[in-house]
C-alpha cells in the first residue's frame, strides 16, 4: 500500500476543477488508455494579460494521477503563461504533501500537459517525440527527450528513478540499456566542481572492503525487505555476488508475479542506497528436478 499524504487523498476523493471547460482556448493532451494514464488540460486564458482564468481536467488513471491534475489546475489558476510553465513536476508533488517515489510519473505527466496546452494556445506544434526513432520504452510509450528531461530537472541517477519518474523500464524491462546510457551521458556532460570548491564526500563504496561486510549489508537490506513482501505471501533470498551483480530468487507469490520486474527494481534501488555504489539485481529462476538432469 502506497504510503500518500493526507492533501493527496483529499484531492483524489474531492477533486478540484475535475470536467470539460466548454469555452477553452489551450487544450493539452498527454498519455493514453493503453499505457495506463491519460490527462486532458483545458484552460481559459485570458489574449491580453496572458493570465489563466480557468483550469479544468479530465484524466484516466491512478489516484496520484488523479490528485497531481487536480493540483495542477488549483496552482495555475490566476498565474500568467510564463509563471505556469516556471512550475516543475516537484512542485505540484511539494503542493501535494509528497508522493511516493513509484509515482512521481504522475507529477510529470501534468508538466507535460502544461506545456502541450501552452503550446495549443499559442499556435505551436508540440509534440512528445515519441515517434519509433526516438522511443526509449515501448511498453510505455516513453521518448529519449522525455526521459532526458526528467533525468536533469530533477537530478536522477538511477534507473530505478528513471522508471518512477516516467514509467520507463517498469514493463518488460529491455530498455533499461538505453536508460543507462542516457544516464551514462548526462552524467559525463555535467560541469565539472569548479577548482577550490569543496564536493560533499562521496558515499561509501564496499567494492573495496572485504566481500563478506558487502553479503552482510545485502542481507540486512534483504531482512528489512522480507516482512514487505510477506504481506503479499513472497520472500526473497540471497543467490550469488558477483562483482556488482546481485543474483537474487523470488520465491512464494512474488515468483512470477507480473509486478516482479517493479519489485527487482525496488529492492536494487535499496541495495544501492545501502552499498552506496551502483550495484545490478539480476533474477534467478527455479530449475525443476527434471531440468537439473538434462544434458544440453
Amino acid at each position: 500500500m502506497w504510503d500518500y499524504s493526507e492533501k493527496v487523498k483529499d484531492h483524489f476523493f474531492n477533486p478540484r476543477n475535475a470536467g470539460v471547460l466548454d469555452d477553452a482556448n489551450a487544450i493539452g493532451e498527454v498519455g493514453s488508455l493503453a499505457c495506463g494514464d491519460a490527462l486532458k488540460l483545458m484552460l481559459k486564458i485570458d489574449p491580453i494579460s496572458e493570465r489563466i482564468l480557468d483550469a479544468r481536467f479530465q484524466t484516466y488513471g491512478c489516484g496520484s494521477a488523479i490528485a497531481s491534475s487536480s493540483a495542477l489546475t488549483e496552482m495555475i489558476k490566476g498565474k500568467t503563461i510564463q509563471e505556469a510553465l516556471a512550475i516543475t513536476n516537484q512542485d505540484i508533488a511539494d503542493y501535494l504533501g509528497g508522493l511516493p517515489p513509484e509515482k512521481m510519473h504522475c507529477s510529470v505527466m501534468g508538466r507535460e500537459a502544461l506545456h502541450a496546452a501552452i503550446a495549443n494556445y499559442r499556435g505551436e506544434s508540440w509534440h512528445d517525440d515519441h515517434d519509433e526513432g526516438t522511443l526509449i520504452c515501448k511498453c510505455f510509450g516513453v521518448s529519449s527527450r522525455l526521459i532526458e528531461e526528467t533525468i536533469r530537472a530533477n537530478g536522477l541517477t538511477t534507473v530505478e528513478e528513471v522508471t518512477h519518474y516516467t514509467k520507463a523500464g517498469g514493463g518488460c524491462t529491455s530498455c533499461r540499456t538505453a536508460i543507462e546510457e542516457i544516464l551514462a551521458r548526462i552524467a559525463s556532460s555535467r560541469e565539472p566542481q569548479p577548482a577550490g570548491k569543496e564536493s560533499a564526500p562521496a558515499a561509501p563504496v564496499l567494492a573495496t572492503r572485504p566481500l563478506i561486510e558487502k553479503i552482510r549489508r545485502i542481507e540486512q537490506e534483504l531482512a528489512a525487505i522480507r516482512p514487505l513482501l510477506a504481506r503479499d505471501h513472497g520472500d526473497v533470498e540471497l543467490v550469488d555476488l558477483q562483482g556488482q551483480t546481485i543474483y537474487l530468487r523470488l520465491t512464494g507469490a512474488c515468483s512470477g508475479c507480473q509486478l516482479e520486474s517493479i519489485t527487482l527494481s525496488s529492492i536494487q534501488a535499496r541495495l544501492q542506497k545501502a552499498l552506496g555504489e551502483r550495484v545490478r539485481v539480476v533474477p534467478v529462476r527455479e530449475i525443476s528436478p527434471a531440468a537439473a538432469h538434462c544434458t544440453p
